[in-house]
């Protein structure tokens, strides 16, 4: 896909859209960086009960993986120039089995180990990688495992803030990490799931 500007709020200079399996049109916008305090890599999908497909497996790894590291790859330089941070968002799929979304968990596992192998590439040149596991978060993505309600009840019986997370619960983290109050972490992920994967 193309790179679509659009028109943004106040303070927003550009917005882009682009396909993250889409190599050339990555790099292309990567161009138009000298320098880049931060990138959050956060393209995903996932396919509830659609994975088993090979297609669709392979599918989701190219998204949530591999189109992941063409972008830290094509910002790199940009990166290296403001001594950057990375923030890949991971999951707490991460972490333990996702049998309804098996590419979707295998592809946020090689996110966490990815985060590991960058952020030691990365250190010597200034530049700081790290990731955040979101738990059960309420966005778009989420909507066909909230429909179902018994799946639905069961993330807010078994989560000790007895609810889904909100997408500002994820933006503290990540503000944190993009600022130098986090200036000597690296390498790490994480895990922001109301407590979901400690009971």
């Amino acid at each position: 896909a193309e790179d679509t500007p659009l028109s943004m709020p106040d303070g927003v200079e550009t917005y882009h859209y682009l396909d993250v399996c889409d190599s050339k049109a990555i790099s292309a916008l990567a161009k138009n960086f000298s320098r880049l305090h931060t990138l959050i890599n956060c393209a995903a999908i996932s396919r509830r009960d659609e994975e088993d497909d090979v297609n669709m497996f392979r599918h989701v790894i190219d998204v949530n993986l591999i189109g992941n590291f063409d972008v830290m790859k094509s910002f790199e330089s940009a990166l290296i120039a403001s001594k950057g941070s990375i923030i890949n968002i991971a999951s707490m799929y991460s972490f333990f089995g996702s049998p309804r979304v098996p590419a979707y968990g295998a592809s946020k596992a090689a996110i966490h180990q990815l985060t590991k192998s960058m952020a030691l590439k990365y250190a010597p040149k200034g530049v700081r990688v790290n990731g955040i596991a979101p738990g059960f978060i309420i966005t778009e993505q989420s909507q066909k495992g909230r429909d179902d309600q018994e799946h639905y009840q069961a993330v807010i019986k078994r989560t000790p803030f007895s609810r889904w997370g909100k997408p500002d619960d994820i933006a503290g983290p990540a503000i944190f990490l993009a600022s130098d109050q986090a200036a000597f972490i690296t390498g790490q992920t994480i895990v922001v799931d109301g407590g979901y994967s400690i009971g």
